[in-house]
């Protein structure tokens, strides 16, 4: 296993930096045990809320009851590993973002005739891999929730999702803790490509001697938190090819030695086929309903700490008196976070005057995404929605977001999606650079960082004749661009490296 934390892309780490990273490591081994030279069994099953929409099977190792998507009653059918037609995607179930853009990764691999596995690193509980990130989600979750405090998200929160995880010595730490990771992947065929989208997994897979590793960059702002080296490296937006090349800032004022060009590549935003492939007709739906006068639909969605619950209220509140004049509809995906459709109820009783609740039945769900895609019928009201299963509770984002009409969100991974957009207070500096890119490239509005600005854009959306419309066509000129291709081009180059060594 090589060292990649004394050197990174060849910049020498202080002896400082890697006695601090060494220490770290230790610290989770004496904590959590050295499974280094564990065996793990390996076994590969169909994914029973998205296999048959999005093609995917989960890997399990080691004991399948210690498995987060294993269940025995469900009987699931059993698959083999496919080394010619295979993908991996690594990932991890922190928050909700790194899953989408699985989710995206497998409906494009699915699309371009590959069978994509699932690998969740924080699945595994009998493994030290998902102990670590599970103690080092927990910490990432309270951070989230405690930033609701002013002060702590100024002296604490921000610099460090800004300036703290875009060290290089950040990295160095994380390198050293991704190797106690890599024991997951030593029974999974070395040939299958994988496709990391957090940068654990595509740490981890190289340092267990997996061939052919991309490491998909969810975020944006350049940081040092998401370098993998050893895997190629993809970026969504031109803007920050520069950063991540020179490794901007990476080492305080240093001028660092930069990434091989061969190790960066730009593909564009990482979509799923579904909504690629609809980007026309939604988007002239979305104009022909604003023209016709018909209820405009928000979708809000809660992101996977769960944290924007006042944001939420006060927009509800405010849309209240178009909802009940038919003026604007409301869809509410609160994901695997019921108590928050419960808070919101309690603090805004009249909500139940026009709400409709779909809750964990995914064909009603379903249904309901289709009836809205269709445009029979007109949606009114507020549709609230609940999935127990964090699968279902991702994915019926995507599946509302073609009928939706404006995406309410912080500028996490959504940033990215072709909706027109309206962006709420980011979780995290680093975030900020979502909404930028989008208010650049048309498909979004700028961060409303108070609800008063958030309830200005709201009025822009609902009284404006063109705010919305101008999104829309932004968007299918941004396609023509191949702006949204990302995920596409991102299974294009993990396969590409397998097949250049035939």
């Amino acid at each position: 296993m090589t060292d990649r934390s004394s050197v990174i892309f060849g910049n020498k780490m202080p002896d400082k930096v890697y006695k601090k990273a060494v220490k770290s490591k230790k610290k989770y081994i004496k904590k959590f045990g050295d499974d280094s030279r564990k065996n793990y069994e390996v076994s590969v099953e169909k994914n029973r809320y998205i296999g048959d929409s999005l093609g995917v099977y989960n890997i399990l190792v080691g004991n399948p009851a210690e498995n987060a998507h294993y269940d025995v009653n469900a009987h699931a059918e059993k698959g083999t590993f496919d080394t010619e037609k295979g993908i991996i995607v690594g990932n991890i179930r922190m928050g909700f973002g790194h899953y989408r853009i699985s989710m995206a990764m497998a409906s494009a691999a699915k699309a371009m005739g590959y069978t994509p596995y699932w690998m969740d690193l924080n699945s595994y509980g009998e493994t030290t891999s998902t102990k670590v990130i599970g103690a080092q989600n927990d910490l990432y979750s309270l951070g989230s929730r405690l930033s609701k405090n002013p002060i702590f998200n100024k002296l604490v929160w921000e610099p460090m999702n800004y300036e703290g995880f875009r060290a290089l010595s950040y990295n160095a730490a994380d390198q050293k803790n991704a190797e106690l990771m890599a024991p997951v992947y030593r029974n999974v065929p070395k040939d299958i490509p994988v496709i990391g989208t957090h940068v654990w997994p595509a740490q981890a897979a190289v340092h267990a001697g997996m061939k052919y590793v991309v490491n998909a960059i969810p975020d944006n702002w350049p940081m040092a938190l998401h370098l993998s080296e050893g895997s190629v490296h993809t970026i969504q937006c031109h803007n920050s090819y520069m950063g991540y090349r020179i490794l901007n800032g990476m080492n305080k004022d240093k001028v660092n030695k930069p990434m091989p060009s061969d190790s960066l590549v730009y593909t564009g935003h990482y979509i799923d086929h579904e909504l690629v492939q609809g980007i026309e007709a939604d988007c002239a739906a979305r104009i022909r309903r604003k023209e016709n006068g018909e209820p405009m639909r928000f979708l809000l969605t809660i992101g996977g700490a769960g944290a924007q619950k006042e944001i939420f209220a006060a927009i509800i509140k405010f849309l209240l008196p178009y909802i009940e004049k038919k003026q604007a509809a409301l869809y509410v995906n609160v994901g695997d976070y019921r108590n928050v459709w419960e808070a919101l109820l309690a603090e805004i009783p009249e909500m139940k005057n026009y709400a409709t609740e779909h809750f964990d039945r995914w064909a009603d769900t379903e249904a309901f995404a289709q009836k809205a895609l269709d445009g029979k019928e007109k949606i009114e009201g507020i549709h609230g929605f609940w999935h127990k299963n964090i699968f279902e509770a991702v994915y019926c984002t995507n599946l509302l977001m073609r009928s939706c009409d404006v995406l309410v969100t912080k500028p996490s991974e959504l940033a990215f999606y072709p909706v027109p957009k309206l962006f709420i207070r980011r979780v995290g500096k680093h975030e900020m650079w979502g909404a930028i890119h989008s208010a650049e490239v048309g498909d979004g509005t700028l961060e409303c960082r108070d609800i008063p600005h958030t309830i200005q854009m709201l009025e822009l959306f609902l009284q404006d004749d063109t705010f919305l419309s101008d999104m829309c066509r932004n968007i299918v000129t941004n396609k023509k661009a191949g702006l949204y291709d990302g995920a596409y081009k991102v299974v294009e180059l993990a396969m590409g490296l397998k097949n250049k060594q035939k």
